[in-house]
């Protein structure tokens, strides 16, 4: 397994229950290797040539487009089951979702289709919002995709939108302190790996700023985000183990189509809220998987 990060231990135990779902436990009927390259994306085409030295029979790939990508372009034998938030088409990963053809499948967790949601969602809890920071990871190259769908929904509701770039810690806290001379009346972070192995830094960022924030990730919330809304990613990790334990029976990645996540948590913490002097809406409190208090 190699990712761009590490996933959460979460993460990692949803992956290894798709496995048992096929029947392989680790360190009985399968060894799994892991490398993570902890925002080096560059050490990316070494890592996938050490796991093929190492002659492994599937690569899996979740939650990270790179990883996918130079796993791709490193083999056209080993089959590769991916997790990625944009469409795998347009990423070049497969040709189709019904039909992916090559040797690669996985999973779309839908990071880019689901940004109208999440922003109007933001709308909700701060309906006094005019101007929104949205933050992006420019190192990543779903970073341009989840930009032109904020920019669009943001028109739509008549919002203003100002971009601010970080793939790095020091990026971060510059980001936020370029926020002083021009504060906005939220904050939207972009679903990224890298974003999420800095969570606790986000989170401190914006409550020390005071600033409403959603997430993509419900990792956020949990830790005192304000809030959340994006694809199960335990099941989407889950049903990357679950292919590649089907891989490892024999079947095909071509004949195994993409899965599109249908399982969606939408979390907000009630504490955050309040700290923020922010009302939850009972529509929306009706409508969460799950309310922090």
């Amino acid at each position: 397994m190699i990712s761009a990060f590490s996933p959460s231990p979460a993460r990692i135990t949803a992956f290894q229950q798709g496995l048992s779902e096929t029947g392989h436990v680790e360190g009985q009927s399968v060894a799994i290797e892991y490398r993570w390259a902890e925002g080096r994306y560059d050490l990316m085409p070494d890592l996938v040539a050490d796991l093929l030295g190492r002659r492994a029979r599937v690569i899996a790939t979740p939650g990270s487009a790179l990883a996918a990508r130079a796993a791709k372009a490193a083999t056209a034998a080993v089959p590769i089951v991916f997790a990625v938030g944009e469409d795998p088409v347009k990423l070049g990963l497969v040709a189709s979702l019904a039909r992916p053809s090559g040797n690669l499948t996985g999973v779309n967790f839908l990071n880019t289709e689901l940004v109208t949601k999440q922003l109007g969602l933001l709308r909700q809890l701060v309906p006094r919002a005019s101007r929104v920071a949205v933050l992006v990871n420019s190192a990543n190259i779903t970073a341009d995709r989840t930009l032109t769908e904020v920019e669009d929904a943001a028109r739509a509701m008549g919002l203003h939108i100002q971009v601010i770039n970080a793939s790095t810690s020091p990026e971060i806290n510059a980001a936020f302190s370029s926020l002083d001379s021009n504060r906005p009346d939220a904050l939207f972070v972009g679903g990224d790996g890298f974003f999420n192995s800095r969570r606790v830094q986000l989170v401190n960022l914006a409550s020390r700023h005071a600033l409403p924030a959603l997430y993509a990730d419900r990792i956020f919330p949990e830790i005192g985000g304000l809030m959340s809304y994006g694809s199960d990613l335990n099941d989407a990790f889950r049903q990357v183990g679950l292919y590649v334990g089907r891989i490892l029976k024999g079947a095909k990645p071509a004949d195994l189509p993409v899965v599109q996540s249908s399982k969606f948590e939408f979390v907000i913490n009630a504490q955050t809220a309040l700290m923020l002097r922010l009302t939850v809406p009972p529509p929306l409190l009706g409508v969460a998987d799950e309310v922090i208090e």
